[in-house]
């Protein structure tokens, strides 16, 4: 039925990436991707006046980099992954801001840790669409 000779490839990505596989969160990725949210306490510290275009340029650099390593690097459960690289971006701004002396409240905290999570959920389900797109193979 199919006019492919025996040797050809009938997969339309000549050389798909396999995604990686694995059950566990990796770690090092994890904590490597929430130290990207240092950039925010950064920008103030070096005196980038506050703002929209501030927060556009930190915010999108951050999500570019979140979705471009988790995606394009092929890491499985995309979304699992950047929710917890959003939980740990949110306990390292909270950190930072504790020893610069300031920091949420103790009722305001499972709402900053939340709302980072959030972000970070979308995120992986941006990666999660990125890998569907380059068609790399589930195993």
């Amino acid at each position: 039925m199919h006019d492919t000779a025996p040797n050809q490839n009938p997969n339309p990505h000549p050389n798909p990436r396999p995604i990686r596989t694995g059950k566990r969160p990796n770690w090092p990725l994890i904590l490597g991707l929430s130290a990207l949210g240092l950039l925010w306490p950064l920008a103030e510290l070096t005196g980038i006046p506050q703002g929209p275009v501030r927060a556009a340029l930190v915010l999108g650099i951050t999500g570019l980099c979140w979705i471009g390593v988790v995606g394009l690097g092929g890491f499985p459960r995309p979304v699992l992954t950047l929710t917890l690289v959003g939980v740990a971006t949110g306990l390292l701004w909270q950190l930072v801001a504790l020893l610069l002396g300031g920091g949420a409240p103790g009722w305001a905290l499972p709402f900053a840790i939340g709302t980072q999570a959030g972000w970070g959920a979308l995120a992986g389900l941006a990666a999660w669409g990125l890998q569907a797109i380059r068609g790399g193979e589930r195993r």
